[in-house]
């Protein structure tokens, strides 16, 4: 038996040390199965093992367990710390010396695990007849194949795994759910990197403004960024009947972009078209292909949708360049990014005035900055509501303006307004996944839960491996006091996401609001661990939440007094809303009230979330949090 592990060599180019850590986890979990078949572990080379057993049955039945336990590890996991092995199994005489073993047997192996697909088992004929009726899964014949160094052609089987087929029994998905994958970039510049991830996410928003469609988004589908993923396999996971992918080549001022649709029941190619254009060219190029998509899809564009598809964004190649670099920067979500971002889309409208997109841009940096970070409160809201007054004016019909005003008018505690611009946005590109999401945030605040459910489990339909999705579905479930199912869905998201401090943060609120203590510590420990760098103080913010579930109210009380006299509540990411609840639990009213009244001038968005949060359970009668809901719109 011959095992690999399928990708490890681009794996270890690429990131050296998680590599090697995965190669450590797979050699623990793989190794205890040898012995219970009787099998002897001759070497192993690199990141393969070849193995010996006194019968074929053996070497099969463990290579079907070796493959379960992975399957069973990787379903938890995400996409990046998944290891797939591919097995191949041959029988025949082998020479023996020095505790090593040779032979054309060994060589047959392992070509023959070269035909296996990641996360499958391989077999020869010979094999097969000493196993046939004796195993309680199929093996499938794939027919005769050449394999290298070997003389003759040799037919091949593959297991057939029960996971495998209760997939297969399942109905194919829709052709209209589309996946379209990241671009690969062709270019001899490898600074262009940029442009073929922007030209993939402004093809998927093309796409995504033909109502009939269902486009998976921008953050499911980098997962697969050089992935070496069969198309099945993405369709299967994303739940998509049709996958897009292509490629992105520029030099100079000229682009060539390939590209295919193809249906992932069948695999086969419902439409290809190679591209090349001038740069000045690339806006037609994305209009070309959402209407070939369309038409291939049978899909019917609307007279406004077809409008909006043609209409260029820019006239200027400058423009549209520094808004892909904005884009790049702005999806790495952290501060510094962020502001490179801002930098690029301000460029990008001083080369263009009239270039919507550009203000949107500078708008969506403010509103991150301000409600992720806890940044610049008030300054950013202001200029988020220039930028977007700016969009709004030189495009009426920009989804993209709609769905961040509605984001900014939330933020600015205008629930009724912000709603109307999330509607607005939700018609003008029903697969724009941050209306939905942000939608749901007001639904929730007010209380109104399956209007919020629907919202949110459409976002996830359309971004289902998206960390802000998933935690937002399960803040929705922690809102709605579900907390064994909330517990549930953090997990899954750190596993999407296992180096970002705040959602480890999350997930030890979720232990701590059960009772699960040893827990709550080692999350609190490792989102500290995370935060540090941008504020220096967190793990003080740590110990008082560890202090609160535990209702040890003296450390609690001395931490936040400490961190309040030394003006230090910053440096431990603590907003002015999570000061008030903190004494309101103290059950020190009147400053607690002081501060979410702090927390109301500087319109923070956590106080938005007062009429479900439990730990003001015990003052909804009181005055001063009834004049707080009106003052909100939530009353």
């Amino acid at each position: 038996m011959f095992t690999d592990i399928a990708g490890y060599t681009s794996l270890s180019q690429k990131n050296e040390a998680l590599a090697m850590q995965l190669l450590e986890e797979h050699r623990r979990l793989v190794r205890p199965h040898f012995p219970r078949y009787n099998g002897r572990e001759v070497k192993t080379v690199g990141d393969a093992f070849l193995v010996e057993f006194g019968s074929a049955l053996e070497a099969v039945r463990c290579a079907f367990d070796i493959q379960q336990s992975m399957h069973e590890m990787n379903m938890g996991r995400p996409l990046e710390r998944q290891v797939q092995l591919r097995i191949g199994v041959h029988v025949g005489d082998v020479i023996h010396n020095q505790n090593d073993v040779y032979g054309d047997a060994v060589n047959v192996a392992e070509r023959i695990q070269h035909l296996a697909v990641p996360g499958g088992v391989c077999v020869s004929q010979q094999v097969c007849d000493h196993v046939r009726n004796k195993l309680e899964f199929p093996l499938l014949s794939l027919g005769k194949k050449e394999l290298k160094n070997v003389d003759e052609p040799m037919v091949v089987f593959k297991l057939v795994f029960p996971w495998e087929q209760a997939s297969a029994a399942m109905t194919s998905f829709p052709r209209d759910r589309i996946a379209i994958l990241p671009f690969a970039n062709m270019s001899p510049d490898p600074n262009d990197e940029y442009f073929a991830d922007g030209m993939t996410e402004e093809i998927i928003s093309t796409v995504s403004g033909i109502s009939g469609l269902k486009v998976i988004s921008r953050t499911s589908v980098m997962r697969y960024k050089k992935t070496d993923r069969a198309v099945k396999d993405i369709g299967k996971e994303l739940e998509v009947g049709s996958v897009l992918e292509g490629s992105f080549r520029k030099a100079g001022n000229r682009i060539r972009v390939t590209t295919q649709l193809i249906d992932v029941a069948g695999d086969e190619h419902l439409w290809a078209q190679n591209y090349d254009r001038n740069l000045d060219d690339v806006f037609e190029v994305q209009s070309d292909i959402a209407k070939q998509v369309a038409d291939a899809l049978r899909v019917r564009i609307l007279a406004p949708e077809a409008k909006r598809i043609e209409k260029k964004p820019t006239e200027s190649t400058a423009a549209y360049t520094l808004y892909l670099k904005g884009r790049y920067f702005w999806n790495k979500r952290e501060i510094s990014d962020l502001r490179e971002a801002a930098g690029y889309f301000e460029r990008a409208v001083m080369e263009d005035e009239n270039f919507a997109l550009g203000y949107v841009g500078q708008a969506d940096c403010c509103l991150l900055l301000r409600n992720n970070w806890n940044i610049d409160l008030v300054e950013n809201l202001a200029k988020a509501k220039r930028m977007l007054t700016k969009a709004l004016e030189l495009n009426p019909d920009l989804a993209e303006a709609h769905a961040s005003k509605g984001l900014m008018l939330n933020q600015d505690y205008d629930l009724r307004g912000a709603e109307a611009e999330f509607r607005k946005a939700i018609e003008l590109k029903p697969s724009y996944t941050m209306a939905h999401m942000w939608y749901h945030l007001i639904l929730v605040d007010e209380m109104r839960w399956a209007e919020a459910q629907e919202e949110i489990e459409k976002a996830m339909e359309l971004d289902p491996l998206s960390p802000v999705v998933n935690s937002n579905h399960a803040s929705f479930y922690s809102a709605m006091r579900d907390y064994e199912k909330a517990l549930e869905l953090w997990v899954r998201v750190v596993a999407l996401e296992p180096n970002a401090g705040g959602l480890h943060g999350s997930l030890a609120g979720a232990y701590g609001r059960l009772g699960k203590f040893d827990e709550m510590k080692r999350e609190s420990a490792k989102a500290a661990e995370l935060l540090a760098k941008s504020f220096p103080l967190v793990n003080k913010a740590f110990e008082g939440m560890i202090a609160f579930w535990e209702g040890d109210k003296a450390t609690l009380r001395r931490l936040l007094s400490e961190l309040e006299q030394e003006g230090h509540l910053k440096e431990a990411s603590l907003d002015s809303y999570t000061v008030g609840t903190t004494y309101i639990y103290l059950g020190e009213h009147d400053r607690g009230f002081e501060w979410l009244m702090r927390s109301y001038s500087e319109r923070e968005g956590s106080l938005l979330s007062i009429k479900v949060d439990p730990v003001l359970d015990g003052v909804r009668t009181d005055s001063r949090y009834l004049d707080l809901l009106k003052r909100l719109g939530l009353d």
